[in-house]
């Protein structure tokens, strides 16, 4: 195999590998970060409103000996000596809602909060103590303390806190938990990147060799060195099933090469000496089973030629790209020298270009336009091609006998012929070959039927 270099493949695979490892990372931070994020707001906004309330009784125990003793100097003093040192508004509410003292003017008793803080207090009881502030929410923090216990409440202290420190505080920790949480992600994913390479490497290699068999190297190998033992496993399995593979195709192709070729020369001499038979011969019953035994002789030949010719397809070129027009004005003229009376239209534009199957397109439309003035019985054959999308469509279009739909199926099997063409020379291995090599660059041979009769053999090849 070759050395290793920058392959698109390799970073699809990697990146395929790390969306499926990320996600689950970050799930589990998640599963985890999450509910200590919702633990640091309710410890922040706990911690807070604690000393919120610590604050508010103090000036409760205030509020209740200055309401004895009437002298209040001393705890509006204190009160908004408060709201200077920390921004908390804080104030003393009769039982009739009026303000008895405050820090500043006006108090905001319309505060939603205020209010219910202040039911519940001339009620003899606190207020809510969950109050959860979280970073997305411009609140303020209410407390409201009683002064007074159970039915003697006489007044009620309420402080309003801003909330921006607090805010600012739980998005500081949730940062710091982000930071502690990917710190980890990005290990796992700094250790999953190289073994990540280390797993895939020899999967990209397998590729290119399962590649590069099916393109017909078959001395290709997997590498059975570099991944896990797994993968190594599977690679040695690889190329000892490419060495069976490989052993048995030229155990075939020797097998009928040298049998063709042994052939060949006793099959010349049978043909030299039935035709040396001819002046020996002299009544019409012997010439004629004489000349039956030369066609059949030529018959066996042309047999022998095509079985080569097939054995050949298993060891063919890639597919490589040609000139469509440049082809076909080296076999038009050969076409239409058989032709002979049978009028032959070639209509391709000009700059076509085709993958050509291996063992040549030419040799395909050879084979299609032959059968068409040998056995469709046509006075008219049309070859012409156009493009369609990222394909080519080449057409030999005939107004012959045509083909019936079951033996359109069947026509390009190896050595089917029609019934009506059972005397005519040939091998039935035409359109098969034709039908593999076309497959082999990655196209399709169809047979289809003209109105009002006829056979249209369409050639669809990638542009």
């Amino acid at each position: 195999m070759g050395q290793d270099g920058p392959d698109p493949r390799r970073g699809v695979m990697l990146r395929r590998l790390l969306v499926l490892i990320v996600p689950l990372l970050v799930a589990l931070v998640a599963a985890l970060g999450v509910p200590l994020a919702f633990a640091v707001v309710q410890r922040e906004s706990q911690g807070t409103y604690l000393d919120r309330l610590g604050d508010a009784g103090r000036f409760a125990s205030l509020a209740e000996n200055a309401l004895a003793s009437g002298r209040r100097t001393a705890l509006r003093e204190e009160l908004e000596r408060y709201d200077r040192l920390y921004g908390i508004a804080a104030a003393l509410i009769g039982t009739d809602r009026s303000v008895i003292e405050s820090s500043r003017l006006p108090f905001p008793l319309t505060d939603p909060h205020v209010d219910a803080g202040l039911d519940a207090a001339f009620s003899g009881y606190r207020g809510d103590a969950d109050q959860t502030v979280w970073p997305w929410e411009d609140v303020d923090l209410v407390v409201v303390e009683p002064v007074g216990r159970d039915s003697e409440v006489v007044a009620a202290v309420v402080t309003i806190s801003p909330t921006d420190g607090l805010r600012q505080a739980v998005l500081g920790q949730w940062g710091l938990l982000a930071l502690i949480g990917l710190v980890p992600m990005l290990g796992v994913v700094a250790v999953a990147w190289p073994m990540s390479r280390w797993v895939l490497r020899p999967v990209r290699r397998l590729d290119d060799a399962t590649a590069a068999v099916a393109g017909g190297q078959l001395d290709a190998r997997a590498d059975e060195v570099d991944g896990p033992p797994e993968l190594r496993r599977l690679a040695a399995s690889f190329n000892a099933m490419v060495d069976v593979v490989g052993r048995a195709l030229r155990r075939q192709r020797a097998f009928v090469s040298d049998a063709s070729h042994q052939l060949r020369n006793p099959l010349a001499s049978l043909r030299l000496a039935v035709d040396n038979l001819a002046p020996h011969v002299s009544d019409e019953a012997g010439r004629e089973a004489q000349r039956i035994a030369v066609d059949e002789a030529e018959e066996m030949g042309r047999v022998l030629d095509t079985l080569l010719a097939a054995t050949r397809l298993d060891s063919a070129s890639a597919a490589e790209p040609v000139e469509v027009d440049v082809l076909l004005s080296t076999h038009v003229p050969g076409w239409r020298a058989l032709a002979g009376d049978t009028a032959l239209h070639v209509e391709v534009p000009a700059g076509l270009r085709v993958l050509e199957p291996p063992g040549g397109l030419g040799s395909v439309l050879d084979e299609l336009v032959g059968n068409a003035i040998r056995l469709s019985g046509a006075t008219s054959i049309r070859v012409w091609g156009e493009p369609n999308g990222d394909r080519v469509d080449l057409h030999v279009t005939d107004d012959g006998e045509g083909l019936a739909a079951e033996e359109r199926a069947l026509a390009v099997r190896r050595f089917w012929r029609a019934p009506k063409h059972q005397n005519t020379a040939g091998t039935g291995l035409g359109l098969a070959i034709c039908a593999e090599l076309i497959a082999g660059a990655g196209g399709e041979l169809r047979l289809l039927p003209v109105e009002p009769h006829g056979l249209d053999a369409v050639v669809t090849l990638s542009a």
